[in-house]
């Protein structure tokens, strides 16, 4: 194989992949060294043996079972690797679309099928990251990537900081080696560029350090690349999808008013928000119906509970008891007045749950004269860095530093108004403006005289308010 990589380095030269000169990678770092791996389509016979020779570093491995190659440089590479070993390749899209079948990944898969990705050049490691994020929200399992050049400024360490084995054919220092060997380089530019690889790493997670002030002005299909979570990341794109914004409360006690409310409202809401203890007519039946039209019309299940015990009694009602939610609510709201250990305990409950789940605490309320305010708003903050388990805060200010946590707001109608209760309520435009990602409209659609329109008009209003946010 030593024959091979020499040969295939000074052939990557020839051709013109490997450059030198003064240039600005990806992540904005200045290089005297650069690789331009695009232009090995225009030579067949030399991305065919770069392709073979790139697979032999899964030389006895029996357990792969996909390919993907990050977009778009490796995507020929990934082609015919699969092509020649039989292997099934997905291909992620750098965008989900609004038409079709809406899919980022595109591929015949299921969950818990073992996928390695390829990727030509690795300096930072955030393309790598970016696509282990979308493939392992969809159920995959990631744990590797095959790469051609390690540019050997951080992007080995920001990969193992997430898990992901890196195993590459070069690193710079090596492929200068057999540049040096054959004449193609002088030994000054081999000490040039081994100066500048000792004093230029890459940032760690530069992706998201560099928006990481920009939250609201950053789009959801970016922002799903920044989180933790895989069901934030779904949430994200599905908000992208749909071009929509909207969190219906179904706050009705009857399932069949419940159902009807969902399979009529479920085209155009991203999650439908339940509080299930106050259903009269509750049955297991009704749940796995509800979890159908969820299925059927792409939106994800939200239990309204408000969790707000010590760790082990929380465990005990996420997970047992006659509503059993952690088995079928896609995400749920919690309380941080116990302290971290509510999180702990919420996370103890998923043992044998596959599917991802996301939390939501709540850091503000929108009822008149709350509690929630001063250093208990910050201490909730700090407390949802602290686990992946946590999705974003329920609040009414822009308060989230995290481009990659979502901020869910409710109190949402078409205008300013109160009810007798101290329930408050802010126009779309006001609470989209105030850092809502994901808006709470209840009684705004589920007293309105045609709910469809209500709706319609509310997903249209708290679109726009976001389209607006981007632009300012």
């Amino acid at each position: 194989m030593e024959n091979q990589l020499k040969d295939l380095a000074i052939a990557l030269h020839d051709i013109g992949a490997v450059k030198f000169g003064e240039f600005i990678t990806k992540v904005g770092l200045r290089t005297p060294v650069y690789f331009d791996l695009r232009i090995i389509i225009a030579y067949p016979q030399i991305m065919s043996k770069l392709a073979k020779v790139l697979w032999q570093l899964a030389k006895g491995r029996t357990d792969i079972t996909q390919l993907c190659g990050v977009p778009y440089t490796a995507l020929p590479l990934a082609t015919l690797i699969s092509a020649e070993y039989n292997i099934p390749m997905l291909i992620k899209r750098k965008e989900v679309k609004s038409y079709g079948t809406k899919k980022l990944i595109e591929g015949n898969f299921k969950q818990g099928d073992h996928c390695i990705i390829i990727e030509d050049v690795v300096t930072s490691g955030s393309s790598i990251l970016e696509t282990v994020c979308a493939l392992k929200e969809e159920g995959l399992n990631v744990t590797e990537a095959f790469v051609v050049i390690d540019r050997e400024q951080g992007g080995r360490k920001n990969l193992e900081r997430k898990e992901i084995k890196m195993k590459s054919l070069y690193t710079v220092t090596k492929l200068m080696s057999y540049l040096l060997e054959d004449g193609k380089v002088t030994p000054e530019i081999v000490e040039d560029v081994a100066n500048y690889l000792k004093s230029c790493q890459a940032p760690i997670s530069s992706v998201q350090e560099t928006i990481v002030h920009k939250r609201l002005q950053t789009r959801f299909s970016t922002r799903a690349n920044l989180t933790k979570n895989a069901m934030a990341s779904k949430l994200f794109h599905l908000m992208e999808a749909k071009q929509s914004t909207l969190c219906l409360a179904a706050d009705l006690t009857k399932t069949d008013s419940i159902l009807e409310l969902a399979d009529l409202a479920g085209p155009h809401i991203v999650v439908f928000k339940t509080h299930v203890d106050i259903i009269e007519d509750f049955t297991i039946d009704f749940l796995k119906r509800l979890k159908e039209l969820a299925k059927k019309h792409e939106f994800l299940l939200m239990e309204d509970r408000k969790f707000g015990d010590i760790g082990n009694t929380v465990l005990l009602q996420y997970k047992k008891g006659i509503y059993k939610i952690a088995e079928w609510a896609d995400l749920i709201t919690a309380h941080p007045v116990a302290g971290a250990s509510i999180v702990d305990g919420l996370k103890d409950a998923l043992n044998g749950i596959t599917e991802p789940r996301g939390i939501f605490l709540i850091a503000e309320m929108s009822a008149k004269n709350a509690l929630t305010v001063g250093d208990y708003v910050q201490r909730a903050v700090s407390i949802s860095k602290e686990s992946d388990m946590v999705i974003g805060l329920v609040c009414q200010s822009d308060i989230i530093p995290d481009p990659g946590m979502l901020q869910l707001t409710p109190g949402v109608k078409l205008s300013n108004s109160n009810d007798d209760l101290g329930q408050q309520y802010n126009t779309p435009e006001i609470v989209v403006n105030s850092g809502a990602d994901l808006a709470v409209v209840g009684r705004g659609i589920t007293e309105a005289a045609d709910r469809l329109a209500a709706t319609l008009e509310y997903k249209q209003q708290l679109w726009t308010a976001y389209e607006k946010r981007l632009c300012n």
